[in-house]
């Protein structure tokens, strides 16, 4: 855990309508923060970016259902396309756990997966 990540739990592997958010931040003051969320309570600004993280899960190769992801802002590099260059952005980078039926038990990254960089 760092300063500044969303952590959320499945407790129910493959069924994304059910969990808990978990926000850590630094306050104004320095402190850690932790508040925690179950789907009913996240704000509806919020639904759109939740909605990106669970389109980015449904992407793991079955058997793996996530169970817990780690979503981190980060900087990566992308390639403008229009102007013919490569330009670094901001984007939220997911780190996924995820099981498997026979109690098998995986760590996912955007090196397996592309799609955990949310831009």
């Amino acid at each position: 855990m760092n300063d500044a990540e969303i952590q959320i739990q499945f407790p129910k592997p493959g069924t994304w309508q059910e969990f808990t958010l978990t926000a850590v931040y630094q306050d104004a003051e320095g402190y850690t923060r932790i508040d925690r969320y179950t789907q009913d309570e996240i704000p509806a600004d919020q639904a759109l970016a939740m909605q990106a993280v669970v389109s980015a899960l449904v992407e793991l190769a079955e058997p793996w259902q996530a169970v817990q992801v780690w979503a981190r802002l980060g900087i990566t590099m992308t390639y403008d396309v229009a102007n013919d260059r490569s330009e670094y952005v901001f984007a939220v980078e997911l780190t996924v756990e995820a099981v498997n039926p026979q109690g098998g038990r995986r760590v996912f990254t955007s090196r397996d997966y592309p799609e955990f960089v949310i831009t």
